[in-house]
């Protein structure tokens, strides 16, 4: 379902949330890319409540790019098949979420996209990184 530990770590890197890379396996990076999403929401959140909207748009932007050129970039439909193909329709949605919380500074579109990303991190934390070799859509 992901791709090599270094289009991830690529991914990761471009994004610009950086700590830690170098040592963590595709899982953490994964986690990683989750965690960062979430602190850019919520740092738009932050934004929306006192009125920054430039701050609001850079911490979207942000969020949007992790999960664009981290998260969904980093599928790999061939090996991941349906659940990658479906992830990768969550992504876009959570995205359209994030821009309509920008252009009409709506609380809900971020509270909604917050929740979703939650989600999957919860997700993807409980799965150990043991397992990755036995899922041949996952590959380090």
């Amino acid at each position: 379902m992901f791709t090599s530990a270094g289009r991830a770590i690529n991914a990761y890197v471009k994004t610009g949330v950086e700590t830690g890379v170098p040592e963590a396996d595709p899982h953490r990076l994964v986690l990683m890319l989750f965690e960062g999403a979430l602190a850019s929401i919520a740092q738009a959140r932050l934004k929306l409540s006192t009125g920054d909207v430039p701050g609001r748009g850079k911490a979207i932007s942000k969020a949007i790019s992790i999960i664009q050129d981290g998260l969904r970039n980093s599928l790999d439909v061939q090996k991941g098949g349906e659940l990658a193909e479906r992830l990768g329709a969550l992504y876009e949605y959570v995205t359209m979420r994030l821009l309509e919380a920008n252009v009409h500074a709506r609380q809900e579109a971020l509270d909604e996209a917050a929740h979703l990303i939650s989600e999957l991190h919860a997700g993807w934390a409980a799965i150990a990184p043991s397992k990755h070799a036995a899922n041949p859509g996952i590959r380090a």
